[in-house]
């Protein structure tokens, strides 16, 4: 399957800065890298996620990112509405820092519960 087709212009464009995409942080490369990889993985249509990013775009960007991917999710049935906020709320409420020990940085947990 090919790589998904980023607008360069409109509402869907990432921000780009000397034609470089603009991650301000960690979490925003790993929103994108997420959608990208569910596209080219066939969960759901690159098409599809865009309409949902274009429906759902305010500031941070990247949070809607996450959203749309979110949403795309849903309607690939692959999760339901009930199994994202349940994720949601266990992800906000690991400690702060929890992605970012050094003193383990590489290790690749990359769990989610």
């Amino acid at each position: 399957m090919s790589a998904p087709l980023l607008d360069v212009a409109g509402p869907a464009a990432p921000p780009r800065a000397n034609g470089e995409l603009v991650f301000t942080a960690p979490w925003e490369g790993r929103a994108f890298g997420l959608a990208v990889a569910l596209a080219e993985a066939g969960v759901f249509t690159w098409d599809g996620f865009r309409d949902r990013l274009v429906a759902r775009i305010a500031a941070p960007y990247y949070g809607c990112w996450l959203a749309a991917c979110e949403d795309a999710l849903v309607a690939a049935g692959r999760l339901d509405g009930d199994d994202v906020s349940t994720r949601a709320a266990g992800l906000a409420a690991r400690p702060a820092g929890h992605d970012h020990n050094h003193d383990h940085a590489g290790h690749g947990h990359g769990h989610v519960r």
